[in-house]
């Protein structure tokens, strides 16, 4: 939650009402680890853009779609949230660069869904 301040309003709102709700913040600082936490145990992974990263940090081939299969096929949901001008889901992003990077939000249909709900 270092970032915040400069995250979009969806994603702060959000946060704010997982606290709410007693979901507990974890953060490994491995996006593999956290991931695989997210699949065992349920809940979301949020990596969102932010104002000094607005296309997000994570890269899109080699982070955001090969984790983003993962979750799908364990029967979560992998979306972008707001970029580009639309939300969408991860795996439909079109790469034009081999370091194009994306914001990710990742995990149990239920959470991600209350997410990207905010973004309507």
């Amino acid at each position: 939650e270092g970032n915040y301040n400069n995250w979009e309003e969806p994603i702060k709102e959000s946060i704010g009402w997982f606290k709410d709700n007693k979901y507990a913040a974890r953060y490994v600082g491995s996006m593999v680890s956290d991931v695989h936490r997210t699949i065992l145990y349920g809940g979301i992974f949020v990596y969102p853009a932010d104002k000094k990263s607005p296309k997000g940090k994570l890269r899109v081939l080699y982070e955001g779609f090969p984790m983003a299969l993962i979750v799908e096929r364990a029967g979560g949901i992998a979306s972008t949230g707001m970029f580009n001008g639309k939300v969408q889901r991860m795996l439909d992003l079109v790469p034009s660069d081999i370091h194009d990077r994306c914001p990710v939000i990742l995990g149990a249909p239920r959470d991600v869904e209350s997410v990207l709900g905010r973004y309507a």
